[in-house]
């Protein structure tokens, strides 16, 4: 078990870092995470490779280990994408 979260956790990471070369993480505030539904409310900016203007809305997790590093008010960035058509966290970190 300890394995496999250090494994994601790495590969989450390693994902992220190219994803904040690209600029396609976006700023958000967590407002809500309920781990019994694998989801996770954010107060997010726009959403430029969805065409989504800045809200509060309610995003599922490709990982449900994400909601275990993320705590209501923590400071965030995520980039999202649609999976099996729901929007959905794709990669995850720590404000800059």
């Amino acid at each position: 078990m300890f394995r496999k979260v250090v494994a994601s956790t790495l590969v989450t990471i390693a994902l992220s870092v190219s994803a904040w070369a690209d600029g396609s993480m976006v700023p958000a505030e967590v407002v809500k995470v309920d781990k019994s539904a694998g989801k996770v409310t954010l107060k997010h900016g726009p959403i430029k490779r969805l065409d989504m203007d800045a809200m509060t809305m309610v995003f599922r997790v490709a990982d449900p280990a994400m909601l275990d590093r993320m705590n209501t008010g923590d400071k965030i960035e995520f980039e999202a994408d649609r999976v099996n058509g729901a929007i959905t966290i794709i990669r995850l970190g720590k404000a800059r």
